[in-house]
């Protein structure tokens, strides 16, 4: 008998939040694998669910694959995180492609994802989308993925911490200009919060309200940023430069984003510069 991998999404916060099927599957597999069995304690303690749990997260992820398939020559089990759809930015991935290549039957069940919560809440288009995860800690870095994104039309989303959450939308700022943004911060939580606007605006309110929790950020893309705003002047696009160049951003990427910022051709917004010090 060919035994299965249930991949089970699991509430992002209120535990209301979770489907019929999750807790049939919850209860009739021979094992959870979960990233913090305290967290998964909670929830199925709440349901009345006794089956096994075992710890399966980022630091053993790698060294707990063999026991895990053991494990399913005898019966089926389900992979969860702490909130959400396993893989998904959490633990999952190696699981999933190694049952795949073992010819395990993987089964994934739709559910909660913090993802398209945000998402379908912030009011940009959600027509089409990219994911990019979790944004880089380090400033040059968080920089160049900015930068990446500057012809990026569809709508961007990526998780960030709230430790973090200022400075980053400065950085996104300087790089791709004021565009429209929203922060969607403890999503079906008690104090779940969307605030949506400008960067300037959105950074402004959280200047002076620290953020704290789960942090989604949903970014408009290129396409709309440009429909919004006017032809800048020659000497906004010559002060814009001065300030990329200023803090290291070469050349060719300052121009490349300030051309979409500001409605220039790149080519002569990259003459433009020229005329600065790099």
């Amino acid at each position: 008998m060919t035994h299965s991998l249930y991949i089970v999404p699991t509430p992002l916060g209120n535990l209301e939040d979770i489907t019929l099927r999750a807790l049939r599957i919850l209860r009739e597999v021979r094992l959870i694998a979960a990233e913090d069995t305290r967290t998964t304690r909670k929830l199925l303690d709440r349901y009345e669910i006794t089956t096994p749990l075992t710890a399966y997260h980022e630091h053993n992820k790698l060294t707990k694959l063999d026991a895990l398939f053991e494990t399913l020559t005898d019966g089926d089990i389900a992979l969860v995180s702490d909130a959400g759809t396993p893989g998904i930015s959490d633990p999952g991935y190696e699981l999933i492609r190694e049952a795949l290549a073992r010819g395990v039957n993987v089964v994934p069940l739709p559910g909660a994802s913090a993802v398209i919560t945000a998402l379908v809440g912030s009011g940009l288009p959600t027509d089409g989308f990219v994911y990019i995860g979790f944004l880089p800690r380090k400033d040059k870095a968080l920089r160049e993925c900015f930068t990446a994104l500057a012809e990026e039309r569809r709508t961007v989303i990526a998780y960030e911490s709230p430790n973090r959450l200022v400075e980053t939308l400065a950085t996104l700022q300087s790089v791709l200009g004021n565009r429209q943004v929203v922060v969607a911060r403890e999503l079906t939580k008690l104090y779940e919060e969307f605030q949506r606007g400008t960067v300037s605006d959105v950074l402004a309110h959280f200047t002076t309200h620290e953020p704290r929790g789960e942090i989604t950020l949903v970014i408009a893309g290129a396409a709309d940023a440009q429909a919004e705003q006017a032809t800048w002047d020659e000497a906004a696009v010559l002060a814009a430069l001065d300030e990329q160049l200023t803090q290291g951003i070469p050349r060719k990427e300052a121009a490349k984003a300030i051309a979409l910022r500001s409605g220039w051709d790149r080519r002569e917004v990259y003459r433009l510069s020229l005329n600065l010090p790099s």
